[in-house]
């Protein structure tokens, strides 16, 4: 009876599931993959504000396929800076915060009709938006989960942003 029951213990152990590992975000798998280059200059460890508006207004142009001089920095909460932009559609204000975590730009839409809409752009299946800045100029590059890539230069020059 004692060796029926140690079995049986031992065929369930063997059945329940393994401790998954958890798939990499597109974020680490774009981290892991990218390539280190003397020819593309760092981003800093703590930008500046005036650097963080800089790249978030970069950022978020080419996330949403508009201008660097469309999208209007509304202001700055620590380390999120607050914009907005003309909806292309309708004529009314577009409005996102934006951060900067590394060389990354993650971003969040604001008064989404959908609260869930309303996120952090950072989970499993967001594109991984990351920037390079020399300068005046600042490269953004798109990564989709699909790993097709697309970078951008924008010319975002500190005086736009004294408003």
């Amino acid at each position: 009876m004692t060796a029926v029951g140690v079995v049986a213990l031992l065929s369930l152990t063997a059945c329940s599931p393994a401790a998954e590992k958890a798939e990499p975000t597109p974020a680490e798998k774009v981290s892991a993959a990218a390539p280190t280059s003397d020819a593309v200059a760092v981003a800093p460890v703590v930008l500046a504000a005036d650097q963080l508006r800089r790249v978030c207004r970069a950022g978020l142009a080419a996330i949403h396929g508009q201008t660097a001089d469309a999208i209007q920095i509304d202001g700055l909460e620590g380390e999120v800076v607050n914009a907005s932009w003309r909806a292309p559609v309708d004529g009314g204000r577009r409005r996102a915060q934006c951060r900067v975590e590394g060389d990354l730009v993650t971003w969040k839409q604001v008064d989404a009709p959908n609260p869930e809409q309303n996120r952090w752009m950072n989970q499993a299946g967001d594109p991984v938006t990351r920037f390079a800045v020399d300068g005046g100029e600042i490269t953004i590059t798109t990564t989709l989960p699909d790993g097709t890539t697309a970078a951008e230069d924008y010319a975002v020059a500190a005086e736009q942003e004294a408003r």
